[in-house]
């Protein structure tokens, strides 16, 4: 019987394995001093629907948040992998730090990148 009832919910509910909100951040390894540069920031997570979803994602450079997007139920991401994009002014090496959050089950934890910056 316990077969038949696991079988059945993720019949029903296919996105009851569903997992922690994962980051990853796109960037150029080196910039000149003074360009602007795109950072480029994807979050994946098992699941969108009004019970489970990305409650939120932010993206701190330096150690200072640059931008961050709050969801609700009813205000969800676009899709179960969605990807936002932040321009920024690099006048110093850039340590990129960007996170998201599951409203069940949490975060996989921070994603990190460092873009160097190079005198022109």
């Amino acid at each position: 019987m316990p077969t038949v009832c696991l079988t059945l919910v993720l019949t029903l509910c296919p996105h009851a394995l569903a997992n922690k909100t994962e980051v990853s951040i796109e960037a150029p390894a080196e910039v000149p001093k003074g360009s602007e540069v795109l950072l480029r920031v994807t979050a994946t997570h098992n699941a969108d629907n009004p019970l489970h979803y990305t409650n939120w994602l932010y993206v701190m450079v330096n150690g200072k948040e640059i931008a961050r997007w709050d969801y609700t139920a009813l205000n969800r991401p676009e899709a179960e992998t969605f990807t936002k994009e932040v321009k920024y002014v690099a006048t110093d090496t850039l340590e990129i730090k960007a996170e998201g959050n599951c409203n069940l089950h949490g975060s996989a934890g921070p994603a990190i990148l460092k873009v160097t910056v190079r005198e022109q």
